[in-house]
């Protein structure tokens, strides 16, 4: 326990957190959501005798905020990407299908593909990317991303916060909870790489 606190000990961690979840949209080798869980791990032992562990709202909001952030700037980037963004889309399968879908599903009204994504791997960076690249109204997308990234960050220290009050502020509590946040980001993948339903004949 104490090698965990004193890694996140200081309010360096806040700075850490919005660094890596604003940045993991472009490189999702990033490990944000590990530095999450940890951060959250620690939180749960926070007491008056212990002012530098990390607080679970400050960490709450500072995640949420800088995955909100990084997706926008994802989508004005890829808004204004011009002829060689839409050629290298064009040229990944992946990010074709996403856009097609993601665009259908906001035409439709209907956002839940953004907030699916945001656990999926770089389902994040598909979906921010694809929205701005297929010029999707602000309105459309930015609702849905702040849903999405108050999902993400919610569950992320959730799952941190409750390891670390079940299993105590331990690295195999971490690594308990890290798994978690892994099984529900491949649900989410699978979620997304389901083919779409086809419509119905008109009668």
């Amino acid at each position: 326990m104490g090698s965990l606190r004193s890694l996140t000990a200081g309010p360096w961690i806040y700075a850490a957190v919005v660094t890596s979840v604003l940045l993991d949209v472009f490189l999702p080798v990033l490990p944000s959501g590990i530095l999450v869980i940890t951060a959250a791990t620690a939180a749960a032992t926070a007491t008056a005798a212990s002012p530098d562990v990390p607080s679970v709202l400050p960490l709450l909001l500072c995640a949420a905020t800088a995955s909100v952030l990084g997706d926008f700037v994802a989508y004005r980037l890829a808004w204004r990407g011009g002829a060689r963004l839409d050629r290298a889309i064009a040229r990944s399968r992946r990010l074709t299908v996403a856009q097609e879908r993601l665009g259908a599903a906001l035409a439709r009204g209907g956002g839940l593909l953004v907030v699916i994504a945001r656990f999926a791997p770089a389902g994040r960076s598909v979906v921010s990317l694809g929205a701005g690249a297929a010029k999707r109204r602000i309105k459309e997308f930015l609702p849905w991303s702040v849903v999405a990234g108050a999902a993400w960050a919610g569950y992320s220290v959730g799952l941190g916060w409750l390891g670390g009050q079940w299993l105590g502020a331990t690295w195999f509590s971490a690594g308990v909870s890290v798994l978690a946040l892994f099984l529900a980001g491949s649900l989410a993948a699978y979620v997304i790489r389901r083919p779409a339903a086809a419509p119905a004949p008109a009668s």
